[in-house]
């Protein structure tokens, strides 16, 4: 063993060397350079930490740092930067970034994949850096227990890639964006196209590994069922960081049918589609999702003219001919033909679901390159009630007069009506119809069209605000919105983190608060809209 550190000692003494002298270079902090020169003292001879690490002197930092950005409104010369990041390899990276920012009082980012829509994973107005996970993505399928062990720096994509390896009759529900990162989809409830099948991600999790605020590995016997229960469905950078979750594979048919469907304004009666679309989605079959779209696009017969496109895109498990028949007797105003029916495996419906040409391999959902990357701002609401018909046209009226906010409307009911609102954090099931996310993108750069877009979405979100729940008006974790309100983490944190807690967690909030405060007193684990600690 002392040879052994002899040996080392020269190498470990260059790496301090070179890293502290790059810190030295960009920063001029010395609690930097102390943060630094702790992380490579941590580091264990069998694992070491110093080819995790990127200061903005490495010629790599700034790929490593763009690479899971995919909002581009984050991605300005503007936007704060990181001091460094590291991109753990090992759990006891992660045990050494904990033990280290605890020691000179550093804010630490968590990010997973990147799908963040305010950048709250990588971006701060205090000095950070970055704990990326993206290294730590192994996903261990076993199909005889019909489980997986899926580190949470893994892509949704990567999932159903091993899962489709092992088994054509397997799958997971969640979601249907292939270069999701696992750790912040799981951890804020994870939703898909078999939600109303099989619930939630969420509701699929039997295991996980965190190491907590103490830098302790542990499994959900060791945590305990509380910080189980909020780590699932509560947002896990609150409470620590999930190193992995063990997941039940859900059974589907080895052939599924898809559809997509669309109607315009001047083509058809689209409101009497969307009106029979809202009474019958969240009560048909639950083998059946169909998720409802709303884009304002160029007429057909006017030229220079604007329209309302409405498309239905549904995953059915089972076959085209079984579908048929439940679509006719439940929603014959879309009139659904067998030509607009493709029958495909699990897998395949995925890539279809996000649009990659018809006859592309199954292996592209292994990339990590997304399809789209602009800029972007998103928002969503909770229906409880059908939209009047009146207020459907003025919906209409308003997108064709805005242009640029889409609407998505996906159903709920099945397994989501049957699963009680205190099961996990996620307290949005029984009572919503379906969630709606209001999407806007653009290209341009700069402040100026940033405020543009963000306030058209705002404008829609608020004319909405008649049709959709109340007091509160509840939120989705996943779709992370700062409108809803910023947590400063000081000593107002508690009130701050109750306007947007309870937005996103109604009831449950209180417990989530509880947990928090028992597993991380000191609120290490903080973010502008982590779960508060109780007031003193």
């Amino acid at each position: 063993m002392e040879i052994l550190r002899s040996m080392l000692f020269p190498l470990l003494s260059v790496a301090i060397l070179s890293l502290t002298l790059q810190l030295q270079t960009t920063s001029g902090s010395a609690t930097n350079e102390a943060f630094l020169r702790c992380l490579l003292d941590q580091s264990q001879p069998s694992h070491p930490i110093s080819d995790a690490i990127y200061t903005p002197a490495n010629a790599s930092f700034s790929s490593v740092l763009e690479t899971y950005i995919r909002n581009l409104r984050f991605n300005m010369s503007t936007t704060p930067k990181p001091f460094l990041i590291l991109t753990a390899l090992q759990e006891s990276h992660v045990q050494a970034a904990i033990f280290c920012a605890r020691s000179h009082n550093l804010q630490m980012k968590i990010r997973s994949g990147g799908h963040d829509y305010e950048g709250i994973s990588y971006v701060s107005d205090v000095p950070f850096f970055i704990l990326d996970m993206f290294k730590l993505r192994s996903v261990v399928v076993d199909v005889q227990s019909e489980t997986a062990w899926v580190q949470a720096g893994a892509t949704l994509g990567e999932v159903y890639y091993r899962i489709s390896e092992k088994s054509k009759t397997h799958g997971f529900p969640a979601g249907v964006c292939p270069t999701v990162g696992v750790g912040g989809h799981f951890s804020g409830g994870g939703y898909g196209n078999m939600m109303r099948k099989y619930g939630l991600s969420v509701d699929n999790i039997i295991d996980a590994q965190i190491v907590d605020v103490n830098g302790r590995l542990l499994d959900r016997k060791a945590m305990g069922e509380d910080l189980f229960w909020a780590i699932t469905g509560g947002g896990g950078a609150s409470f620590g960081v999930v190193l992995a979750y063990k997941i039940n594979l859900v059974r589907v048919t080895e052939v599924v049918t898809v559809f997509r469907v669309q109607r315009t304004l001047e083509q058809s009666n689209l409101t009497d589609i969307v009106d029979q679309w809202q009474q019958v989605a969240p009560k048909i079959d639950d083998d059946l999702f169909i998720r409802l779209t709303f884009d304002v696009v160029n007429s057909t017969t006017r030229s220079g003219q604007k329209t309302l496109r409405a498309t239905f895109l549904a995953l059915f498990i089972g076959d085209s001919k079984q579908l048929l028949p439940i679509m006719n007797d439940n929603f014959p105003k879309l009139g659904l033909t067998q030509s607009d029916c493709t029958e495909m495996s699990w897998v395949e419906s995925v890539l279809f679901w996000t649009n990659f040409p018809s006859g592309t391999p199954t292996n592209a959902l292994l990339s990590r390159v997304p399809q789209v990357l602009t800029h972007l701002k998103r928002k969503s609401d909770y229906v409880k009630q059908p939209i009047p018909r009146n207020g459907l046209d003025g919906i209409w009226k308003l997108m064709i007069e805005l242009q640029s906010p889409m609407l998505t409307f996906n159903p709920y009911g099945g397994k989501m009506a049957e699963i009680p609102a205190t099961a996990t954090p996620f307290p949005h099931r029984a009572g919503n119809l379906w969630k709606i996310q209001y999407a806007t993108n653009w290209d341009e750069d700069g402040t100026e069209a940033a405020n543009h877009y963000i306030e058209l979405t705002r404008k829609l979100h608020d004319y909405m605000t008649p049709y959709v729940s109340k007091n509160p008006r509840e939120a989705f974790l996943n779709y992370r919105d700062l409108d809803l309100g910023i947590n400063h983490n000081g000593k107002g944190s508690y009130l701050e983190g109750r306007v947007y807690g309870l937005k996103y967690f109604r009831d449950n909030f209180n417990r989530l608060v509880q947990i928090k405060t028992k597993v991380d007193p000191g609120n290490f684990f903080r973010n502008e809209q982590g779960i508060p600690v109780s007031p003193r």
